[in-house]
């Protein structure tokens, strides 16, 4: 059985004393300890220095299952190391963000921010008879938005954690060429909850197709945790209007824009507070 750097083997467990996650490398100078399992399950009798020869004979088996299973190169990036080499994006500073279709998710920390502010969420898509699936997505089950086509309806729904009714707007959707289709959201007033209460509106290119009263999430981040995706849902479903991804067919998402320009204010005391309670903990 092969783990990180670790491997069992007929009652035998060889592994290193370089721990994962500590962002050093220098594989090569990792010392390989070795424990008989089968008498000493708590691992507490290191025979490396006893059974040369049984390390060299596990450590070679470790690399052969390595190199079969396409573990290798090795990386021990901590968490440090590995939010280095996530992507991050400044915020704009006309308060727009462009995305497209067919990449990854975008992590939430680099994806526009839509929580406690007013914001657009504008997608020019070409449509067809055939249209289906999810256009934009940000969230989960635990909460989250979704803007998506199904049975001829375009619908976008505002999951507040997770917490039924979910909020919704419907319109037919365009049956043919291309439309510039989206919601905007203008904050009222801050909720006894600190949630964010304003008006939720629906637009096909110069129309209002729908509005509502809507409460949307506040906070430094999204418990869902999820990133945001163009062209399908990227993990737990946001609603229960459909399942999976339910990537978008019949037609192209060709571009979204998310416009928080309207609302760029930031309460700095209320930041500080929160600096200085999480300082205190």
């Amino acid at each position: 059985m092969l783990s990180t750097r670790g491997i069992w083997h007929k009652g035998w467990k060889a592994s290193t004393e370089h721990g994962p996650l500590l962002s050093k490398g220098e594989f090569d100078q990792d010392r390989w300890q070795l424990f008989h399992t089968d008498v000493d399950r708590s691992e507490a009798h290191d025979l490396a220095d006893r059974y040369p020869e049984k390390v060299k004979e596990l450590a070679a088996l470790w690399l052969e299952e390595a190199r079969k299973n396409n573990v290798l190169p090795l990386n021990d990036y901590s968490v440090v190391g590995i939010h280095e080499l996530e992507d991050k994006a400044t915020a704009p500073t006309n308060g727009r963000y462009v995305y497209y279709p067919d990449t990854t998710e975008i992590p939430e920390a680099s994806a526009a921010r839509t929580l406690g502010v007013s914001f657009k969420i504008l997608a020019e898509v070409e449509f067809t008879t055939e249209s289906l699936g999810v256009i934009v997505s940000q969230g989960s089950r635990f909460g989250g938005y979704s803007m998506f086509v199904r049975d001829g309806q375009l619908t976008f729904v505002y999951n507040f954690l997770g917490i039924p009714p979910e909020q919704k707007l419907s319109c037919p959707a365009p049956t043919s060429g291309k439309h510039v289709i989206g919601v905007e959201f203008t904050k009222k007033t801050i909720g006894q909850n600190n949630e964010t209460l304003g008006t939720m509106t629906l637009h096909v290119d110069d129309k209002v197709t729908d509005s509502a009263d809507f409460r949307t999430q506040s906070g430094h981040d999204a418990l869902a945790g999820e990133g945001l995706a163009v062209g399908y849902d990227s993990g737990n479903a946001i609603t229960k209007e459909y399942q999976g991804r339910f990537r978008f067919t019949g037609g192209e998402v060709i571009k979204v824009i998310y416009d928080v320009a309207d609302d760029v204010y930031v309460d700095m005391e209320r930041d500080l507070a929160a600096a200085l309670a999480r300082d205190n903990t």
